[in-house]
């Protein structure tokens, strides 16, 4: 699963791509610095992970990991092939979530595409140029659809209707998104068409030092302007994040944290947040081998769960035991759950608990 971090020229997109995977994409003060798409393999940070390591003290331990895709920036005409449009299109169209970054800084030494600073703008800008690529994408798709519909086709007048709803709302500059479906309707004719706009999405505002921890008249008007997407915002002082990342020493750049009243750096919460926009949790698997965190969909069964390991764990899935994390701290290790018997023993059915520590038996 991919988060693509999207925005206009010059925002602060490859510093923040910088910030949360350590990689080194170019970062200037000019469009089109980012031309490929850069993907950062980023650890989700989990002190749930520092906990169990401390009662199991394993040999190693791999933390769960999030792919954050770093995308050239868009500009007014994208969905016509301006400035790196259709690449930049295409790219986005494989990722899973949004990650759209907005400038709520002022700096006259940063130059801005459109020579202001206006956040509320710059997103409508993006989501008209998403919306006129799905636009394009739904008004094909009803070219093919009407002509079956015509015939008396029942399913196709199905598609119809809901392919027409779409292209009403994107016509009057709504995102599919905040369209409602049901269930059905959705899986059926909306998610296999892989809209852009339907993507979730989470804007992240970029601000100086000074708005890290409350933000500011910019952020309050991005908060103002998607009250009614069902999407979140997070304030990020991307700059800032940059600098408390080129110190090595782990006490300095806590000190740094507090000097701006932070707890932990705005990356982490970023992080955490796209993993979760992402529709992901984790399990854990415990013992003096490694203690690893692992990903897997919310919602997933435990045979699910453990073909995330190995298809045979799922193929030949006979049971999982189960600790919930706040009873494998409680007691301190597995045997000792055990002796206070609150290990589970679950079947096909069981539906993972984000946190769980688990171990499966199989047959292949």
């Amino acid at each position: 699963m991919k988060a693509g971090i999207v925005g206009l020229p010059n925002v602060g997109k490859s510093t923040l791509f910088n910030c949360l995977s350590n990689a080194k994409a170019q970062s200037a003060n000019f469009p089109f610095c980012t031309i490929e798409p850069n993907v950062g393999v980023v650890n989700v940070p989990d002190p749930r992970l520092s906990k169990l390591e401390e009662l199991v003290n394993p040999e190693r331990v791999v933390p769960a990991t999030v792919d954050i895709v770093d995308i050239a920036g868009l500009v007014k005409g994208a969905s016509k092939g301006e400035g790196l449009g259709n690449q930049f299109l295409a790219n986005i169209r494989e990722t899973d979530a949004i990650l759209h970054v907005l400038r709520c800084f002022d700096n006259d030494n940063i130059v801005h595409v459109d020579n202001s600073v206006n956040p509320v703008r710059d997103k409508e800008t993006i989501d008209i140029e998403l919306q006129l690529k799905d636009l394009e994408t739904v008004e094909k798709k009803l070219e093919k659809v009407k002509k079956a519909s015509r015939t008396g086709n029942k399913d196709a007048q199905k598609e119809e209707t809901v392919l027409v709803k779409i292209k009403e709302a994107l016509e009057q500059g709504i995102s599919i998104r905040a369209i409602e479906f049901s269930e059905e309707d959705y899986a059926e004719f909306v998610k296999p068409l892989q809209f852009i706009t339907d993507k979730p999405v989470m804007y992240v505002c970029n601000v100086d030092e000074g708005a890290a921890v409350s933000g500011n008249e910019y952020v309050e008007q991005v908060r103002e302007a998607v009250k009614d997407e069902n999407a979140e915002v997070l304030v990020l002082a991307v700059g800032t994040e940059a600098d408390i990342n080129e110190l090595d020493d782990y006490e300095e750049r806590q000190m740094f944290l507090q000097d701006i009243g932070l707890d932990e750096p705005g990356s982490a919460k970023l992080i955490r947040a796209a993993y979760k926009l992402l529709k992901q949790q984790t399990y854990f698997t415990a013992g003096v081998k490694e203690v690893r965190a692992w990903t897997i969909n919310i919602g997933s069964t435990a045979p699910q769960a453990a073909g995330v390991i190995h298809t045979d764990f799922e193929k030949g899935f006979i049971r999982a035991e189960v600790i919930g994390y706040e009873d494998f701290v409680k007691f301190g290790s597995e045997a000792k759950v055990k002796e206070a018997g609150k290990m589970g023993v679950e079947g096909k059915n069981y539906i993972v608990k984000d946190g769980d520590v688990m171990h499966f038996l199989f047959n292949v």
